[in-house]
């Protein structure tokens, strides 16, 4: 297999990398941005080196500002959506309610005893990460990651107020002056602002969001709600303000879990090297025979957000965002040259082009159609046990001090707490029957015999505690332990549960 040796620009920068120009090919300046993760060892402590991102477009840049605008929009209006769920719940189609214990998701409604729908979403979400990382890399730290998302909006204001890469940093080196306050006072009022809008509609989703957004302006929002909004503005300031590529870097796991997930068949934002070296400065009318593509202008070095240089191969640092992509195929117009010397490539198509062979994406290998197969099985359980779940539940607690009670006419009587779970938007009355023990006398605390029947009444969408009673004149042919059933119809619909319990007799038999 032919070897190619990658070549090195990072030649000294007489204004400390950062502002220099220098012309290496016909109308292509050189960026002197110096990559904050160079391929060379380096200390473990370590100072933070200042990114300044330069602006790009392309085709890749204009797809992440159209994912941020939908993103940042279902964030942002989510909790402004009504769901009319009747007179007795609320009206926000998103909603999560610690405060009487549900969480609505427009038609869904998710009670505490069904978490494990809860589990179900983040296991999909997880083998969705999983699949989208085997087939293309870090697109989800690229294009949806919340931190890459308010990165983004964050320089975006940055440059509205301080300018590009060249006049924030010359910004950033001169005295203050007015001129200077103005900008930078300008810049971190609209971050706050973002913020604080950050952290008020994450708030919203766990209260009725028209009445929040008013008891928050006038002080009579519950006091947890202002901590959270606190909390919130605090974090989107300084992990998008400040600390922006180092939460990729240092504190963010998946970049070091994403190595597992990914083969030399998953497609990458890639420097297709055996294309771009040797790389060097190329001037106009010159042959490019004998040479790569790469003319070492290190534009995709200027506009990355983490700072590094593609051209040094995988590296942690990459979130996969593809903006390296757009600002390469913009050079290779401007020299003549095709597009592509950054592309989304895999490591296998780099082996077979220095071998001579024609590139190949396997999208479909044993690891995608494990995940995809997972992925869809867990959905299809989630799905069908959501179609075919009771909005009536009965939980059943037996009493054990003591296991039962031997009465004065020698009847043996056991006590029992049941929890009735009426999940429907509609008040209920249900008769309740001991189904697998004969002879049982039943009575229930606070209730008497209706045509010789207990009727529990239930309100909508609520949950209700009765204490009941269950008695047996004669158990000497039973057993210590008697496994049976309380059964609960609905006398209008005729919907019933069954739920399975034990009567303790106290035989020794």
């Amino acid at each position: 297999m032919t070897e190619l040796k990658i070549g090195h620009d990072n030649k000294p920068d007489p204004n400390h990398g950062q502002t220099t120009r220098k012309t290496v090919a016909h109308g292509v300046e050189r960026s002197f941005a110096k990559a904050v993760s160079p391929s060379t060892p380096e200390s473990l402590y370590k100072k933070r080196t200042q990114v300044y991102p330069k602006a790009v477009k392309g085709t890749y840049r204009s797809l992440k500002w159209f994912i941020m605008a939908i993103l940042l929009g279902i964030y942002y209006i989510t909790p402004w959506i009504r769901w009319d769920r009747g007179p007795s719940a609320p009206n926000q189609a998103v909603l999560i309610d610690f405060e009487n214990a549900r969480l609505y998701f427009f038609f869904i409604e998710i009670w505490p005893q069904e978490i494990y729908y809860i589990t179900g979403l983040l296991i999909l979400s997880a083998l969705g990460l999983f699949l989208a990382t085997a087939l293309f890399g870090r697109v989800w730290c690229g294009y949806a990651c919340p931190q890459t998302i308010w990165t983004d909006l964050f320089m975006a204001v940055e440059r509205f107020f301080e300018g590009d890469r060249n006049a924030r940093i010359k910004l950033d080196k001169s005295p203050w002056t007015s001129k200077k306050i103005a900008k930078k006072t300008g810049k971190h009022i609209a971050w706050l602002l973002i913020s604080m809008a950050t952290g008020g509609a994450w708030i919203l989703y766990f209260h009725d969001a028209p009445r929040l957004l008013t008891d928050l302006f006038i002080g009579h929002a519950p006091q947890t709600a202002y901590v959270f909004l606190a909390l919130m503005t605090f974090f989107t300031y300084a992990l998008a303000g400040f600390m922006r590529e180092q939460i990729c870097t240092y504190m963010c796991p998946w970049p070091r879990i994403q190595a597992a997930m990914i083969d030399d068949q998953a497609l990458n934002v890639t420097y297709r090297f055996d294309r771009g070296e040797p790389r060097g400065a190329h001037k106009k009318g010159e042959t490019w025979d004998g040479r790569g593509d790469c003319i070492g202008c290190r534009q995709c070095v200027a506009v990355c957000p983490t700072g590094i240089d593609i051209r040094d191969g995988a590296q942690l640092e990459c979130i996969g965002c593809a903006l390296c992509i757009d600002a390469c195929d913009d050079i290779m117009v401007k020299i003549g040259r095709p597009k592509g010397l950054i592309a989304y490539d895999t490591d296998a198509n780099i082996e077979r082009r220095l071998k001579g062979q024609r590139n190949q994406f396997n999208l479909i290998r044993p690891r995608t159609i494990l995940y995809t197969i997972a992925f869809f099985g867990v959905g299809a359980v989630m799905v069908y046990s959501l179609l075919n779940r009771s909005v009536l539940d009965m939980n059943i607690l037996r009493d054990r001090i003591p296991n039962y009670v031997t009465l004065s006419d020698g009847s043996v009587r056991n006590g029992y707490t049941i929890k009735i779970l009426n999940k429907a938007t509609a008040p209920r009355e249900l008769r309740i029957d001991a189904m697998g023990l004969d002879a049982t006398q039943m009575s229930i605390v606070g209730l008497k015999k209706i045509n010789g029947q207990f009727i529990l009444s239930v309100p909508a969408d609520e949950t209700l505690d009765y204490k009941v009673y269950l008695a047996i004149k004669d158990v000497s042919q039973l057993s210590d332990r008697e496994i049976f059933h309380l059964k609960l119809t609905d006398i209008k619909t005729q919907e019933n549960t069954l739920t399975e319990t034990m009567f303790i007799t106290g035989n020794p038999k």
